[in-house]
């Protein structure tokens, strides 16, 4: 991620490190225990973290860090939040807006508005790694933040019970799609320690998250037992990493943390995120060389002039689409029906002169365009660009 474009101006995401989400397919499997001791594990390793309660109906962080919910944060000179401060960790939540008593009754562009101003109107200073911890599901929430920020990876968590086993891997796939790098599978309450013997028993089952990272290909990054000093913990903001760093849930905790700490994704790709003003020539987001075995659906450079937009990928593949095939392939709802997947624009209606005016980034999976039509509705994702029929670079 580069903190400037080619206008020079500076990106609000620049100094924030890497986004890692901290995901699950159903509630109850202690996610955000995970991701407040994988916080401090991380910091412990000498990094600069930070923490978004992105929890927004169910805020749990600040209790678990000794946050108070009854402080509204303050406000920096710049107007930006100024996120509060545990462990030596920074942590902006939706449980410093309201209190226990107002719940946030949100609809869906609230909730965009809220993710966008956690992450971008923040004063987070310089972080080496975000923490993003979701709520469960694949909803509003999960689908915004993959759209608008480029996350680095997500971690899932899972318990060992079938059950919670099938919705993780229905989590996995919706990250998958959207192309988020899966860093690895974490199996939590995988035994109870007997506080008296030391004896383990797997109360919920055995292994099932290491044959669900086997099965999906992901890695599988440790089990998490049980401990009923986490419980306490949490409800004393005094996550267990600190108070029981001997512990072997701890350990696990910080076993995790190293695995991740500096995982990125694979191979080069485009600068993100990118804001390209095609018409004024601004803003075009910097490319990367394509390498031996590279992804075949992932670009590294993108260019546009009177032929079409040229596609680099990193396996070495080069494409040029025309503007007016790129304008008909639009899948939004006002161009094709979303059930049937009937096309509703009349191709008729588009110019042979079409031009691109502005393209820009989407999460880690697609790109959006606006049109000189003043179309601006259509996402793009790489596989379908790359599947597209396409004057070969070499042709044209």
């Amino acid at each position: 991620m580069t903190d400037t474009d080619q206008t020079g101006s500076t990106s609000p995401l620049a100094g924030l490190g890497r986004m890692i989400a901290v995901s699950s397919g159903k509630g109850g499997v202690g996610k955000s225990t995970l991701t407040a001791n994988l916080a401090l594990a991380l910091a412990g390793q000498g990094l600069r973290v930070g923490v978004v309660d992105a929890d927004l109906y169910g805020p749990s962080i600040p209790g678990m860090l000794g946050i108070p919910g009854d402080q509204p944060p303050a406000m920096s000179p710049a107007k930006k939040v100024i996120p509060a401060q545990a462990h030596g960790v920074k942590v902006i939540s939706m449980a410093m807006l309201s209190g226990d008593d107002k719940p946030a009754i949100l609809r869906g562009p609230m909730v965009t508005k809220y993710l966008q101003m956690f992450i971008t109107q923040v004063d987070w200073g310089t972080l080496d790694v975000l923490l993003l911890d979701l709520p469960p599901g694949t909803g509003d929430i999960q689908l915004t933040l993959a759209q608008a920020f480029p996350l680095s990876g997500a971690l899932v968590v899972s318990t060992p019970q079938d059950v919670s086993l099938k919705i993780v891997r229905r989590g996995l796939r919706m990250l998958e799609q959207v192309n988020v790098p899966i860093l690895g599978v974490v199996e939590n309450m995988s035994g109870f320690t007997c506080p008296s013997c030391g004896e383990v028993t797997h109360i919920f089952h055995q292994g099932g998250g290491q044959k669900i990272a086997d099965s999906l290909n992901v890695p599988f990054l440790g089990s998490i037992p049980l401990d009923p000093a986490v419980v306490d913990g949490g409800d004393a903001g005094r996550p267990l990493i600190l108070d029981a760093p001997d512990s072997p849930a701890a350990q696990a905790y910080r076993a995790v943390a190293a695995a991740i700490g500096g995982k990125e994704q694979d191979g080069p790709g485009l600068a993100v995120p990118f804001d390209w003003q095609v018409a004024q020539g601004s803003g075009q987001p910097a490319g990367a060389a394509a390498i031996e075995g590279g992804d075949p659906e992932r670009p590294v450079a993108l260019e546009y002039d009177t032929s079409g937009l040229h596609i680099r990928w990193q396996d070495g593949g080069e494409q040029v689409i025309d503007p007016r095939d790129l304008r008909l392939a639009c899948q939004c709802a006002a161009c094709r029906d979303e059930m049937s997947g009937q096309r509703l624009l009349d191709p008729a209606s588009v110019a042979l002169d079409i031009q691109p005016t502005r393209i820009w980034s989407v999460g880690n999976y697609a790109i959006g365009v606006a049109f000189s039509d003043g179309h601006s509705s259509g996402i793009y994702t790489f596989p379908a660009l790359r599947a597209m029929k396409q004057v070969e670079a070499e042709d044209v």
